[in-house]
C-alpha cells in the first residue's frame, strides 16, 4: 500500500484560515436559482474529496456508487491485516535480534573460558594442599566451569529461538507483504474508477439534470404559507446590527463560523491518511484544536450580540424592555471587569509569546525591550517573512512546530471585540432607559 506523507506548511494553514471564509462568504451571498440543479464544479469537488467511496456517484443519484464501497472496505480490512502482521513481524524480529546478540556474546565468552580451562586445572594440581593458592585456584576453576555451563545453556536457548523464530518471522513478512500489495491493488482500482468518472462527470451531470422532475411554480397558497413560516421563524442576524460595532461582530462571527467546514475536510483527510494509507499526520489534531480555540474567542462578541450565551433568565425574561435595560446596565459592571481582565491578560500572554528567548526576529527583539519601536519598524523586511532561520516567537512542542504567538494575539482581538460589543450594548441600554417606555 503506498504511503501518504504530507505536512501542512504553516503559511498554508494561516492563508487557509483567512481565504477560505472570505470565499465561502462570497459564495453564500450569490443569488440562488429557484430551480435546484446538479453542478459540474460541485461534482468534481466531491469526486476529488470523496471519490474513493463513490460520493460523487451518490450525489448524482447513481447506484454505481455502491461499487466503490466494498473495494474501500477491503482496503481498510487489508490495511488492518497489514498492521497486525507488522506487529507480529516486529515481535519476531526483536526475538531474533536478542537471540543473535546472545550468540555473538556467549560464543566468545564460552570459547575463552574453554581455552583457559586447562591452565586453571593445571594450576590447581600444582598448588600446595590446603594453601590459599589452592583455594583461589579452585574458585577460578569453578567460575570458569559455571561460565561454560551457563553459556552453553544460553547458546542452546538462542539457537532454538533462531531456528524456531526464523521461519515464523519470514512467514509474518510474507503475510505483511501480501496484504500490503492487496491493499495497494485495491486502492489503484479505486483510483482507476475515479479517473474514469472524472472523464465521465460532464455527461453524468447532464444526465442527472435531465432526469430531474419538471420545475413547478409555487401556488399562491404555498407562497403565503412559506411567508408565514418565515415571519414566525428565528430573527435574521442582520436585524441585530444597529451600529458599526454590531456589524463588525456579525462579520467576525460569520467569518469564523466557516472554520467548522475546514475542520470537516481536515479530519476527513486525517482519517483517510491514517486508515487507508497508514500515514497518520502530526498536525491535523493540533491545527484544529488551535483553530477552534481562536473561533471560540472571536465569536464571543457575536454570541453576546445575538444573545446566544447560555444563561438562566427565569426572572429576567418576563421583564419589560426598560427594566431589562436597567438590569443589563447594573450587571454590565461585572461584564466589563471580565472583559477587561481578558483583554489585559491576553495582551500579556501575546507579548510574552513574541518575547520568548528563542525568537530572533526584530519583533521579538522589540518585545524583549532590546530595540526601540522605530528601530523595529526600520528592521522589517521581506527576509523577516522568508528566511527560515528567523523565528518570531513561541512555537508548539510537537513535530509540526507551528507558531503559537498568533493564537495569543487572537485572544487580544477577541478581548477587544468583546469590550466593543459591551460598549454597544451599554449605549443601547442607556437609550432604552432614556426613552422611558
Amino acid at each position: 500500500m503506498p504511503g501518504l506523507s504530507f505536512t501542512l506548511p504553516h503559511w498554508l494553514y494561516w492563508v487557509g484560515l483567512i481565504v477560505f471564509p472570505i470565499v465561502a462568504m462570497v459564495l453564500s451571498r450569490r443569488p440562488q436559482p429557484e430551480e435546484k440543479r446538479y453542478t459540474l464544479p460541485l461534482a468534481y469537488m466531491i469526486a476529488v474529496t470523496g471519490g474513493i467511496i463513490g460520493l460523487h456517484r451518490f450525489y448524482l443519484k447513481s447506484l454505481w456508487g455502491f461499487v466503490f464501497i466494498p473495494i474501500f472496505l477491503f482496503v481498510l480490512y487489508a490495511n488492518s491485516q497489514t498492521q497486525e502482521a507488522r506487529s507480529v513481524l516486529s515481535d519476531y524480529a526483536n526475538q531474533m535480534r536478542v537471540a543473535e546478540r546472545t550468540l555473538d556474546r556467549e560464543e566468545g565468552r564460552v570459547a575463552e573460558a574453554r581455552a583457559g580451562l586447562a591452565g586453571l586445572q593445571q594450576g590447581l594440581a600444582e598448588a600446595e594442599e590446603g594453601s590459599f593458592a589452592q583455594r583461589s585456584a579452585e574458585r577460578r576453576l569453578q567460575r570458569a566451569e559455571e561460565t561454560i555451563a551457563k553459556g552453553e545453556e544460553r547458546l542452546a536457548e538462542a539457537r532454538a529461538t533462531v531456528s524456531e523464530t526464523g521461519p515464523l518471522r519470514d512467514q509474518a513478512a510474507a503475510t505483511r507483504a501480501f496484504w500490503s500489495q492487496a491493499a495497494g491493488y485495491a486502492f489503484y482500482l479505486i483510483l482507476a474508477l475515479v479517473v474514469i468518472d472524472l472523464v465521465l462527470l460532464p455527461g453524468l451531470v447532464r444526465r442527472a439534470n435531465a432526469n430531474l422532475p419538471a420545475h413547478e411554480e409555487l401556488s399562491d397558497a404555498e407562497r403565503a404559507l412559506r411567508a408565514a413560516e418565515a415571519e414566525e421563524g428565528p430573527r435574521h442576524d442582520s436585524d441585530y446590527a444597529e451600529n458599526w460595532i454590531d456589524r463588525l461582530s456579525l462579520f467576525c462571527g460569520e467569518f469564523v463560523a466557516y472554520w467548522a467546514v475546514i475542520a470537516v475536510f481536515v479530519y476527513y483527510y486525517e482519517v483517510i491518511a491514517r486508515y487507508v494509507f497508514g500515514s497518520p499526520t502530526n498536525w491535523a489534531h493540533e491545527a484544529m484544536y488551535l483553530m477552534f480555540g481562536m473561533q471560540y474567542l472571536i465569536a464571543g462578541a457575536y454570541a453576546m450580540l445575538t444573545e446566544s450565551h447560555v444563561r438562566v433568565d427565569i426572572f429576567y425574561a418576563p421583564l419589560p424592555p426598560k427594566r431589562k435595560a436597567w438590569v443589563d446596565l447594573l450587571t454590565s459592571v461585572f461584564f466589563f471587569i471580565f472583559a477587561g481582565t481578558l483583554l489585559v491578560t491576553s495582551w500579556i500572554f501575546a507579548m510574552d509569546a513574541i518575547a520568548v528567548p528563542s525568537g530572533n526576529s526584530v519583533l521579538s527583539d522589540w518585545a524583549r525591550g532590546q530595540i526601540g519601536f522605530g528601530e523595529m519598524l526600520a528592521g522589517f523586511g521581506l527576509n523577516q517573512w522568508t528566511n527560515p532561520n528567523i523565528r518570531w516567537g513561541e512555537i508548539s512542542f510537537n513535530e509540526w512546530e507551528v507558531p503559537l504567538w498568533p493564537m495569543k494575539w487572537v485572544m487580544v482581538m477577541g478581548g477587544v471585540l468583546l469590550v466593543l460589543q459591551g460598549i454597544s450594548k451599554l449605549s443601547k441600554d442607556i437609550r432604552e432607559i432614556a426613552r422611558g417606555n
